[in-house]
């Protein structure tokens, strides 16, 4: 289903573009292009006085705090990771009035206060961009779903490692928790307001 409306508490919540996430190859969109739509969601959520948060990734150099579990992977051991890998990408830095998560999972929800900022300003919808789309985009829509959010998704303002991930979570899975459509279709309704 198209995007229809967006409810006057809506907030755009960008998920993991860091530096870290930025010097990864990405499908099927460029991540520029990500980074793009999501600067211009940005600057016109900021316009119409609408919240905008921005998550970022991050877990201690030893690994202690990253998510445990077993996996087909097996045990995941520390990797030296590059100094700032967890920083915000320029371009969405420096915005004292947005809102920063730090999160250690791949949802936003989960070990986070988003909730509790949500709540607080009566955000009834949520518009998510960023990466990765079958991972932190993915399981903070399923998320938000389950909390009561109404969930919108400019599917170009996603992208993944793979090009089959992001069609399998744009095509079967986020159609069932959100509407899905493009940044234009968001810029419109917000300018219809």
């Amino acid at each position: 289903m198209p995007i229809t409306v967006l409810d006057d508490r809506t907030a755009l919540l960008v998920i993991d573009l860091q530096k870290g996430s930025a010097a990864r190859p990405t499908a099927p969109h460029p991540l520029s292009q990500v980074i793009d739509h999501t600067i211009t969601l940005a600057d016109a959520f900021r316009a119409h006085h609408l919240p905008v948060f921005l998550t970022r990734f991050t877990f201690s150099p030893d690994g202690a705090d990253a998510t445990p579990g077993r996996t087909d992977l097996g045990p995941r051991s520390p990797q030296p990771l590059p100094e700032g890998w967890d920083d915000l990408i320029d371009p969405l830095a420096g915005h004292l009035e947005d809102i920063i998560i730090t999160k250690r999972n791949w949802g936003s929800f989960h070990g986070t206060d988003l909730d509790l900022h949500l709540r607080r300003r009566r955000i009834t919808q949520l518009v998510i961009t960023g990466i990765a789309t079958s991972l932190g985009v993915e399981s903070t829509a399923r998320s938000a779903h389950e909390h009561g959010y109404n969930v919108t998704i400019p599917t170009d303002a996603t992208t993944d490692l793979s090009p089959e991930s992001h069609h399998h979570t744009t095509t079967r899975i986020l159609p069932l928790i959100a509407e899905t459509g493009t940044t234009k279709k968001v810029l419109s309704i917000l300018r219809n307001r």
